[in-house]
């Protein structure tokens, strides 16, 4: 009888431990990190529509990020993937990016303006 109590603290601190394990997995990926700036999304800029009036507007782009992992994702770091998502496809048709919607649902519109000749 004392073996198989044994054998019953043992698998439940095993299926803790998973569960904490996955808990801490799940939790580390829902606060990464997953869109990077690409060295030619570094040449576009995020401006406002007041700041562009010297620039001709050349296409818009909508881009798109999980907002959720589980959990719910921090809605700062969803905005700041999607900026960097948005300059990243804008790097061959512009030098300037206007949001043009707000954050909904994980995704972002964008106007992508060449201000520079």
């Amino acid at each position: 009888m004392p073996s198989l109590t044994v054998i019953n603290a043992r698998n439940f601190t095993m299926k803790t431990t998973h569960l904490v394990f996955v808990a801490v997995t799940l939790f580390t990926l829902s606060s990464c990190t997953y869109v990077r700036l690409t060295p030619e999304g570094e040449n576009v800029a995020v401006l406002t529509q007041s700041e562009m009036a010297s620039c001709n507007r050349t296409g818009t782009t909508t881009v798109e990020v999980l907002d959720k992992v589980v959990i719910n994702r921090n809605p700062e770091r969803v905005a700041l993937e999607l900026r960097t998502l948005a300059r990243n496809r804008a790097a061959d048709r512009g030098d300037a990016i206007v949001a043009s919607s707000e954050v909904g649902d994980g995704e972002q519109s964008f106007v992508i303006y060449r201000c520079r000749d």
